[in-house]
């Protein structure tokens, strides 16, 4: 009986903190302040909206016209197209982090990967009602299709935006300051992994060529 109000208030919790992120796209100064200082929201309806995200992304691929999107399956790894979301969300968490941690900034990790993963709830909510747009309307007639898939990313940047203003508690200056870090830092950061990759295949590739040799000589 304990063990099944505790799921009930779990379930409770967490549709709560899902259904706030509507709240925190419509009002994001005091939605963002709230999610993370008045713990309103949660990791669990983050993951959620990053998920949704990716799934919007991958069904548009699937299903949005090809008056709109053309898109060659057979040049398309979806392991890869799904990592080419997240990576750079992981990127820009850990580098914002990273960067403002030592510039006093308020946000811990988890909280600054939450207003991020808050901040991204538009682009589902609008792009499945743009994949059934995009097979109704022409191209001459795909105007609004156009702008609204624009409205979505800025409305969607300008949200994360906000979330650092009020996760840090910087002023607005600082914050696009560090927005912009936040890109050179995982720029660096992408760099470093590719000469580290790069390092390991090369020492793959040397000891395997050794033992090679050394088999041939056996």
């Amino acid at each position: 009986m304990l063990a099944s109000l505790k799921s009930k208030e779990t379930y409770s919790h967490y549709f709560k903190t899902l259904k706030y992120a509507l709240y925190v796209i419509t009002h994001p100064f005091d939605g963002f302040w709230d999610l993370t200082h008045e713990k309103r929201g949660s990791m669990a309806a983050a993951n959620t909206i990053v998920i949704l995200t990716v799934i919007a992304r991958l069904a548009s691929l699937q299903f949005t016209s090809f008056l709109f999107q053309a898109v060659y399956w057979e040049n398309i790894n979806i392991f890869l197209y799904i990592a080419s979301i997240v990576f750079p969300l992981a990127l820009f968490c850990v580098g914002n982090w990273g960067l403002t941690t030592l510039f006093d900034g308020k946000g811990r990790l988890g909280q600054i990967y939450m207003g991020v993963s808050y901040a991204l709830t538009p682009y589902p909510l609008i792009q499945f009602p743009l994949i059934i747009l995009s097979n109704i309307v022409t191209r001459d007639e795909g105007a609004f299709y156009d702008v609204l898939a624009s409205f979505t990313l800025i409305w969607c940047a300008l949200l994360i935006i906000c979330a650092m203003l009020e996760i840090h508690e910087f002023s607005m200056a600082k914050t696009l300051f560090f927005m912009v870090a936040s890109l050179f830092a995982m720029a660096v950061m992408v760099f470093i992994l590719l000469l580290f990759f790069s390092m390991i295949s090369q020492g793959v590739a040397y000891f395997v060529s050794i033992v090679q040799e050394i088999m041939y000589r056996m």
